[in-house]
């Protein structure tokens, strides 16, 4: 009976510790930590579905990249990743051609265009994270990039330091899917106003991106600067382009800045759209060429006021002086000039030429100046030229008091009554409502 009673003891005890070592066994991987799970919440744009599974995976020295198939494009995207990651981290992370998402993605980062749900569209992506890899799959490129930056953010904030930081690199297991919801999603930086150089623009770019956006608005335009070179035109930019607001130098880009800058965004996923702010916000190009000019010069706090009978010099318009203020609805193009839609056409052409994303944005908004007559006409002009060109017309959202169909977009930003006319006339609608979108605005009084 004792004999009985100590084997059945000891059978218990054996059968304990076993279970425990096959429990021990089937969690080998690291919990979630605090801080990765925070990071999994915390997502932006907030991803479609993140289910959470409670392990870690470890970025290591000895990890690296995968890409499936090995296109020249996904090479470039897998480069992008390990160039991110290297300097905070300090690892290669070298990038080796997959065949397959088997074998060669254990303990590493895998990128691939095949097996991804057709209901992703061009830009959704699926992450799947394990204790022993990281799986993006897309059916496009631009998917890819856009699932790089989840990766990016679901990593510790450090791993954006400019200096090489330590360890560990920690990222929460999870299946992420994400797919926009909005085609459009972008940004205006304002280079009219104060010119920003080509480096501090990429920056820029590199800054959406990180948010997957997929447009840069550069409002290339304006009272106080005009910044892009139009040769048939040069001194918009050697007169008009050499102030800004508050009276510094100013600045300009040539075209093959231009370029670079619109190279640099395509390789982020981003279509840079150009604005050439028109019929008001002119008064660079009216400074640059007297000819634009003519007509009665609306007063100006802080602005020299020209009189009609000054504006005429040896039988010719005057330019205006430059400004540097911040007043606007001061200034406006001509419509009995013929020089007028010579300028507007040379531009658009010029500018057309070097853009190849689909869009040309010609402003239209805060013409105070300009007859409500002439402006309609205006935006009919415009519409005509920019569709000339082979593009589609942007314009903000007063171009709805015009001619103006669902071949031409309407940017709305402050008066509902304009964008719902825009609505009305079958116009689709880009919503930059300014007291929630706009960065410079007070919100509230918290704010």
């Amino acid at each position: 009976m004792n004999y009985q009673k100590q084997s059945s003891s000891l059978f218990f005890t054996l059968f304990i510790v076993c279970f425990c070592m096959v429990l021990s066994s089937c969690n080998t991987s690291k919990p979630t930590s605090p801080e990765a799970a925070e990071a999994l919440q915390s997502i932006i744009p907030k991803p479609t579905s993140v289910e959470a599974t409670g392990e870690t995976f470890i970025l290591s020295e000895a990890s690296g990249i995968f890409v499936e198939g090995g296109s020249e494009e996904v090479l470039l995207i897998g480069k992008y990743l390990s160039d991110r990651l290297k300097t905070a981290t300090g690892f290669e992370l070298p990038i080796s051609v997959s065949e397959s998402n088997g074998e060669q993605a254990k303990g590493n980062i895998l990128l691939t265009l095949a097996g991804a749900d057709a209901s992703l569209g061009d830009e959704g992506y699926t992450l799947t994270i394990t204790g022993k890899s990281i799986i993006l799959a897309a059916n496009k490129s631009a998917g890819l990039f856009r699932g790089i930056q989840t990766i990016r953010q679901l990593l510790p904030a450090k791993v954006e330091l400019s200096s090489k930081q330590e360890g560990p690199w920690e990222i929460a297991t999870a299946a992420i899917r994400d797919l926009p919801s909005y085609s459009y999603r972008g940004s205006m930086l304002d280079v009219g106003r104060h010119f920003f150089g080509v480096e501090d623009v990429k920056r820029y770019i590199d800054m959406i991106s990180y948010y997957k956006m997929n447009v840069l608005h550069l409002h290339l335009s304006d009272d106080q600067g005009w910044r892009i070179e139009i040769k048939s035109w040069p001194n918009l930019t050697k007169h008009g382009g050499s102030t800004q607001v508050g009276g510094g130098k100013g600045g300009f880009y040539t075209q093959e800045q231009y370029k670079e800058i619109v190279a640099y965004a395509q390789s982020r996923y981003i279509t840079v759209i150009p604005e050439i702010d028109m019929p008001g916000h002119t008064n660079a190009a009216l400074a640059s060429y007297g000819e634009l000019n003519g007509g009665t010069i609306v007063p100006l706090e802080g602005r020299i006021e020209l009189k009609k009978e000054d504006q005429i010099l040896n039988g010719k318009s005057k330019p205006t002086e430059l400004y540097t203020g911040i007043g606007v609805g001061f200034s406006t193009l001509r419509i009995e000039k013929e020089e007028t839609f010579k300028f507007v056409n040379d531009v658009i052409r010029e500018l057309a030429a070097i853009t190849p994303g689909p869009y040309i944005h010609i402003g239209g908004d805060e013409s105070h100046a300009t007859k409500k007559e002439d402006y309609i006409e205006f935006v009919k002009r415009f519409r005509e030229i920019v569709q000339a060109n082979g593009k589609i017309m942007i314009g903000w959202e007063e171009i709805a008091q015009g001619d103006i169909g669902e071949d031409v977009i309407a940017q709305f930003w402050t008066s509902p009554k304009y964008g719902e006319l825009a609505a009305e006339k079958g116009s689709k609608l880009i919503m930059s409502p300014s007291k929630k979108t706009y960065m410079d605005m007070q919100y509230d009084s918290t704010t």
